[in-house]
């Protein structure tokens, strides 16, 4: 059984596109790994966020994935802050990072021109942090997105470096979990491209999403002027919006609206109020459990202390034999 850590962000709520392209891979995970679910509060701070925004945007991000079906009693579903070998270690691994490589970083090079009013030390040292949040539970498997691929790499570096340094092979080296065909990629309403927050609010239908605001956007989503001919290929608008059928309709209603395209009498609008319906009552059943655990606030607490106690064995574990390996006395 392989050791799974995977990262979720603790700012913003989850949309479609977090759903079918990573959390319900997460949940069919958590049934074959020995998985390290984490929030990734102390990541955050690079931001500077206001404490009582930090805070809710923490317990929400909890009770969204919860909600989603992340097993507590089978995974360890944990706050980055609970650990505090994590920062530890992090400090430790930060001797074995060199000033040069993280510098040439591409996502170090991105937050500073995007935000050079911030160019803090937490933005540069963000790969040994990553690398720290890994192999504190000397996980095997990481699923990462393109945008990650060059910190999982820069993890495997610090890991040989370490393991060679002090002629053992203690750490093993982490390698991204392909989830193969199971991958799915979701198209945002803007028409072209994924889902996603950065592509602005009305690009992504969100988990919380009230029914009148699904129905808004999806009725707002990029179109074309239809089918001028039978059979013809679809433009990437409207594939887009058979792509989010597919996710969430019946085969008879992707059907349907199939048939009205390739005979060109297909009227969007109705598309797209059938696809908001569809997704309304999609998320009905997952923002009902949401409501459910945000009102049980004593399972919640002992949902997050139970997750940060298993956390903490696990890592109290790696940190007491990298403290011998180095030789502190006090190992």
């Amino acid at each position: 059984m392989e050791t799974v850590v995977s990262g979720i962000r603790s700012t913003g709520n989850l949309h479609l596109g977090n759903y079918f392209g990573a959390v319900k891979n997460f949940i069919k995970m958590q049934k074959e790994h020995n998985c390290f679910f984490f929030i990734a509060d102390m990541h955050a701070l690079t931001t500077h966020p206001k404490p009582g925004d930090f805070k809710n945007g923490v317990r929400s991000v909890m009770i969204e994935y919860l909600a989603c079906g992340l097993d507590p009693e089978i995974s360890t579903l944990f706050v980055q802050s609970d650990v505090p070998q994590i920062p530890e270690l992090y400090l430790l691994f930060n001797m074995y990072a060199y000033v040069g490589e993280l510098e040439r970083c591409a996502s170090f090079k991105e937050k500073i021109r995007k935000h050079p009013d911030n160019v803090n030390a937490g933005l540069l040292t963000y790969p040994v942090l990553m690398a720290a949040d890994i192999i504190i539970h000397r996980a095997t498997k990481v699923p990462v997105g393109k945008d990650q691929e060059q910190h999982l790499e820069m993890a495997r570096n610090f890991v040989n470096r370490f393991n060679h340094l002090y002629g053992n092979d203690y750490f093993p080296e982490p390698t991204a979990f392909n989830f193969g065909e199971a991958l799915v990629k979701v198209p945002g309403l803007d028409g072209t491209g994924k889902m996603g927050k950065s592509e602005g609010e009305g690009n992504a239908v969100f988990l919380n999403d009230a029914p009148e605001v699904i129905r808004k956007k999806v009725m707002r989503a990029v179109t074309d002027s239809g089918p001028s001919a039978a059979n013809q290929p679809k433009t990437e608008p409207v594939q887009n919006l058979f792509s989010l059928m597919n996710l969430v309709s019946k085969k008879d209603t992707i059907q349907s609206f199939e048939d009205a395209w390739n005979n060109c009498t297909i009227r969007y609008g109705d598309m797209k109020k059938q696809l908001a319906e569809d997704i309304v009552t999609f998320v009905a059943p997952i923002q009902e459990r949401m409501k459910e655990i945000a009102s049980d606030e004593k399972y919640l607490k002992n949902t997050i202390e139970m997750g940060g106690e298993k956390a903490r064995i696990s890592a109290a574990k790696t940190l007491k034999d990298v403290r011998e390996i180095i030789g502190f006395l006090n190992a």
